[in-house]
């Protein structure tokens, strides 16, 4: 895992966690499929948090600490969000040397903290945000959304 592999594949992620999200109905940013569940918005929101802990790791900031900052209220805000806290992803990787990344502290088991190394830790957020977008998708299909491709055709988006 290197960083020149990482801006390739977050590059390409990124792209389609962004189609998945444009194609998410906005006025049904509230469903959540269970109880227990996120809301949409809340699933959503966890994307862009996600990447706010790349570009920290990026930055040599600790990642941990100041809580979970809240969601603004409208689904066209988060995509807004969304898109700029990813260029800066985008710049900050390409803008960086893995040398000189230290290590980022962060959650190993229940209530435990270890060090990951910073290219790990920014793989892992990347990795996290792909499975929360399976997530969003199946949330879409729900709400009433078309699915879009993503790793290959969808219902809504066949090749042939």
């Amino acid at each position: 895992m290197t960083l020149g592999d990482f801006i390739a594949l977050y590059q390409r992620e990124h792209a389609v966690t962004r189609n998945v999200l444009h194609a998410f109905p906005a006025d049904k940013q509230d469903f959540k499929p269970h109880e227990r569940s996120n809301s949409a918005h809340q699933l959503a929101w966890t994307f862009v948090v996600e990447e706010m802990m790349m570009l920290k790791a990026l930055a040599n900031e600790a990642v941990l600490g100041g809580g979970y900052p809240p969601a603004p209220e409208t689904w066209a805000e988060v995509l807004d969000a969304f898109d700029a806290v990813g260029a800066k992803v985008l710049a900050a990787a390409q803008a960086a040397s893995e040398p000189s990344l230290n290590p980022v502290t962060f959650f190993i088991a229940p209530k435990k903290t270890g060090d990951y190394p910073a290219v790990t830790f920014i793989w892992f957020m990347l990795s996290d945000q792909i499975h929360h977008r399976g997530q969003l998708s199946v949330y879409n299909r729900m709400a009433g959304g078309k699915v879009p491709s993503i790793y290959g055709p969808s219902a809504d988006e066949p090749w042939l």
